[in-house]
């Protein structure tokens, strides 16, 4: 399985971005896709997922009603467009597929290699 994440990018605050990640090498609609990111200094944290089919969504507290998870299995691609970005925003965003949709990065057995997002105060 191969992921490469793009859209990353320098952003005001207060501005909006969207990221994609295309899958390559399993059949992309039987993957469950999530969004996490890691900030300098910080540990990797959990932003977003959905489910297989698209129909089920997941947010973290410090996302929810900023960003939005889509997919498009016929791409064999998922989407992460967030808004009303923050300096605290600022950090290397990683897709990841997995068997179950889940928060926990653990339960993720395939990452991309991240793109990076600076939000400029």
């Amino acid at each position: 399985v191969q992921l490469q994440a793009s859209g990353g990018g320098l952003v005001q605050a207060g501005g909006s971005l969207r990221l994609s990640c295309s899958f390559s090498g399993r059949t992309f609609s039987t993957n469950v896709m999530g969004w996490f990111r890691q900030a300098p200094g910080e540990e990797r944290e959990f932003v977003a997922a959905i489910s297989r089919g698209g129909g089920n969504t997941y947010y973290s507290d410090s996302m929810r009603g900023r960003c939005t998870i889509s997919r498009d299995n016929a791409k064999n691609t998922v989407y992460l467009q967030m808004n009303s970005l923050k300096s605290e925003d600022t950090a290397v965003y990683y897709c990841a597929s997995g068997r179950y949709y889940t928060f926990r990065a653990d339960d993720y057995g395939y990452w991309g290699q991240g793109t990076l997002v600076t939000v400029s105060s």
